[in-house]
Parts: structure tokens; sequence; C-alpha cells
């Protein structure tokens, strides 16, 4: 079988394309990647409207069976295609767009999918998201990124030191003079930027006691970096053996990190630490930053399934999260200290007038802090439960994240898929079965 992939983010220099439009689905198509090479030969395109049908007639001509999987939202997927086309993408909010604002036809999702016919996600939330707009007999199937077998290897850790490029980005809050960043100053400083206090050239991070780790992009806004710096902070304001690092993935944030370190600045005298690291990580470096946490930490208002929590948690990592959207299939109270969250009138992302029309989670503060300071009691007191809590988070992404898991599910889709295909093709005859 030929399988046809498309993201719209180039394979080459991620570091400059991170935070960037779809940027996260280029990891999603790599995780993918060594599943789809045990189904078949990948061809990858950067311009699927001219490219994929040509390739599709090759495979009719030589009776293969061809498939195209398009890594993108819905209106971005081209519709009209001969070959099979599947677009596979992340939600997370209660309602799909259904109205074709800004003048777009395509921006209704649900229309775009009742064209293409079928579809793929990363969680049971979504495909129920799916089913309440198109009805429960639209063939659509949660397939999330296979990772879990590829982060066993770094089950086992401990603390050490993070070895940073040179072209790294740190910002300590225990070397920084944050009351450099109130608001007055940073909006005397503009139209430019205040400088950032980093510390320059390669350089070790020291990271030892209960490390709280979290990896997003800044920009989105549905990560909530607010609460989640504000409320470590005020959970743990007197631990100085605590640090919440933040790993910013975006190709450049200096413009928000002075809200950042004056968020902290406003939480008061601190024992505890921040530490905002921009760098892209070597394979080895990232690892070790792995290793060394605790807590993989996330405080959303919804997820399409969440790569970082995902591969920290298979590594055996426990989070700090809510249990919501995409982490409803893979958080429980066995693997996570779960932060509660309620539902709150939201938005669409791509949606110019950021008009309500669907609802996302609200994350409730006082249990955050309450998660906080539960799991670094747990983490410093009480290392049973925090091996038990371990063993638990590599268990459920097993089930939910696995080679074993999603391989069949996917082939077993794929396969239905074509096969509906071939039955109403007139030169079905002519090709084989997959």
């Amino acid at each position: 079988m030929i399988i046809i992939i498309h993201t719209s983010t180039p394979g080459g220099d991620l570091r400059h394309q991170l935070g960037r439009p779809e940027y996260s689905y280029r990891f999603v198509v790599e995780e993918f990647r060594p599943l789809l090479q045990e189904l078949g030969t990948i061809i990858e395109v950067t311009d699927p409207e001219h490219e994929v049908d040509a390739i599709y007639a090759d495979c009719q001509r030589d009776g293969e069976s061809c498939v195209f999987l398009c890594f993108l939202p819905p209106n971005k997927v081209p519709f009209g295609l001969a070959c099979p086309t599947i677009p596979v993408f992340a939600w997370e909010y209660d309602t799909p767009p259904n109205e074709a604002f800004g003048g777009k036809p395509r921006n209704d999702w649900t229309r775009v999918l009742g064209k293409l016919g079928f579809a793929l996600t990363h969680s049971s939330f979504t495909v129920e998201r799916v089913h309440d707009a198109l009805g429960l007999d639209f063939p659509v199937c949660s397939v999330p990124a296979p990772l879990w077998n590829r982060m066993q290897t770094l089950r086992a850790g401990s603390a050490g030191q993070l070895r940073l490029p040179a072209n790294s980005l740190l910002v300590d809050s225990r070397h920084t003079d944050l009351g450099a960043y109130r608001m007055s100053l940073i909006e005397a400083a503009l139209p430019d930027l205040l400088p950032m206090p980093e510390r320059a050239g390669e350089q070790n991070l020291v990271l030892d006691g209960v490390i709280y780790t979290s990896i997003y992009n800044p920009h989105d806004g549905r990560k909530n970096w607010m609460e989640m710096i504000t409320g470590f902070c005020d959970a743990l304001r007197d631990k100085a053996d605590a640090t919440l690092l933040i790993k910013l993935t975006h190709h450049d944030p200096r413009d928000l990190i002075p809200n950042m370190l004056e968020a902290i600045y406003k939480m008061g005298s601190l024992a505890c630490r921040v530490v905002l690291l921009h760098a892209y990580l070597p394979p080895a470096e990232y690892n070790t930053l792995l290793r060394s946490t605790t807590y993989a930490v996330n405080t959303s208002h919804g997820e399409g399934q969440c790569l970082p929590l995902m591969e920290y948690m298979s590594a055996g990592k426990p989070a700090v999260a809510p249990r919501h959207t995409a982490m409803l299939d893979y958080l429980t109270p066995e693997n996570a200290f779960i932060v509660d969250s309620s539902p709150e009138p939201g938005t669409w992302p791509h949606d110019q007038r950021q008009v309500f029309r669907t609802l996302r989670q609200r994350v409730h503060y006082q249990a955050l802090v309450r998660a906080y300071r539960c799991s670094y009691q747990v983490a410093r007191h009480e290392p049973e439960v925090y091996a038990a809590m371990s063993a638990a988070a590599t268990m459920a992404l097993q089930h939910y994240c696995s080679m074993e898991v999603v391989r069949p599910r996917l082939q077993q889709f794929v396969n239905a898929r074509l096969s509906v295909t071939l039955v109403n093709t007139p030169d079905a005859r002519h090709v084989d079965s997959v």
C-alpha cells in the first residue's frame, strides 16, 4: 500500500517553525512515521492538490492500494481529489466549527468533513464531538500518536545537569531582578522590548529537588500559563527545593517573557524557583530534562492529545493536570493529581470574530494550588505512593498510545475506508484489495 502524507510545516529545521500555525502537526507526523512505514510505503508531498492524484493514478495503473493522510485541520484539507483522503486532526472544544465565518465555506468543518466522508483524530472526546455534529454513523476513529514504545528507554531517571546549547535563552527567577519587569516599566519600554535577563553562551542548568516541567507555546491562549505560574508560586512559595521549569516552544517568545516575569514578581517573596527555558534541545539533553522531572504539568483549557504530557507519562512521570478533553483518555486519580475544571464559554481559535460558539474548560485555581501541594508532599515524603503513580502513568499510556494499541485500530480504519471507496469505484475490479 502507498500512504501519501502531508502537513504544512516542513520537516527541516523545526526550531524556526515552533509556534507557527499547525507546527505541532509536524511532531504528530513524525510520531506516526514508524507505524506508517510498517503498514506501507510512505510518500510525503508538499503540494497535495497537484501531487496526490498523480501518485494515485500510478497506483491504480499498477493495481496498488493508495490512501492520502492529511495531517491538518479540516478547513485546510483539500477535497475533490480522486485519491481517498483522510484528514487527521486534533480538536479540544465542545463544538466543532459549524459556521462559514469570514465568508469562507471551508471554515465550516462539518461541511468539509461531510464532503470528505471520514476522519481520524486523537481522542474519544473528539470522536464524540464529531458524532454530535455529523451523526453516530459518520466514520471517525481515535488514533493517538503511537509514542509509548519510544519512551520506554527513559523510564529510569534521576536529577542531574542539563547542558544547554549556546543559542539557548535561560531565565531563572533566582538570578533575575523581577522588579525590573513591572508593567509600568514594560509599558515605558514600548515599542522596544526590555532586554531579556538571559545567561549567554553554553551553560549547565542544575536540576534538583522536586521538578515540575511543562512544555508549550506561550502564545497559545489555551495553555493558561498565568495560572500555572501563579498557582505554583502560591502553593510552594516557601519550598526552596521546588522548581517549575517551563520549556517555551516558540521561535521567539521574547515578547511574552516580560509578562511572565511580572506575574512571578507579583507573587511576592519566593523561596521556590521558576525557570523559563527557550532552546531547541538535542535528544540527549531533552532526555536529561525528562529524566530529571518529577511531575509533568498541564493547566490548559483543552487538549487535542498533548504530546509532551503523553511523552512524560509514558516514561513514568505522574501529572498535575485537569482531566478533560483528550486527557480523559489517559489521566486518572491513580496516575495524576487531578485539577478540577468546569465548562465556560469559549471561541474557536481560528475565528477572527472571537464570538462565543463553543465551550472550553476553566481550571479551578484553588484545586490547582492543592494539587501542587499534595504532589510535593508525595514526592518528598511518600516514595511508595510516587512509585505507584509512576507505574500507573506508564500503564495508562500503554493502553492509550502504544504501537500495539494504535496499529490495529489505524489499519482496520484505513482498510475499511479503502474497501468502501473501491466498491464505489467503477474500476474497482482492477485494483487489489488491501
